[in-house]
């Protein structure tokens, strides 16, 4: 059974800092790109970061760059989001997903998503 399965969420203090997790089932991480995504209550689903299969890209947004750094652990099958420097914007649902494109902007070349983990970022 393919699954995503997201982790690491919580309520923190701006400022503070986080470490989401994405654990794989069913299917090789690696051999996908792997992307970050969130959203805010009305607000549309907007991509944070995103990792090629290849390990030789990553690409951030420009409200996350300097803050936040996605990795992977091929050993575990699982990838990572940490966030540094929390901001009460960066409050939102946060969602991994995988491609068998090289991150791709729309949500729909996506082949896999999680169910999604809350940050919520306040004092």
């Amino acid at each position: 059974q393919v699954q995503l399965v997201e982790s690491g969420g919580g309520l923190v203090q701006p400022g503070g800092s986080l470490r989401l997790s994405c654990a794989a089932s069913g299917f090789t991480l690696d051999d996908y790109a792997i992307g970050w995504f969130r959203q805010a209550p009305g607000k549309e689903r907007e991509g944070v970061s995103c990792f090629s299969s290849s390990g030789g890209s990553t690409y951030y947004a420009d409200s996350v760059k300097g803050r936040f750094t996605i990795s992977r652990d091929n050993a575990k099958n699982t990838a990572y989001l940490q966030m540094n420097s929390l901001k009460p914007e960066d409050t939102a649902v946060y969602y991994c997903a995988a491609s068998k494109r090289l991150c791709p902007s729309r949500i729909y070349e996506y082949d896999y998503w999680g169910q999604g983990t809350q940050v919520t970022v306040s004092s």
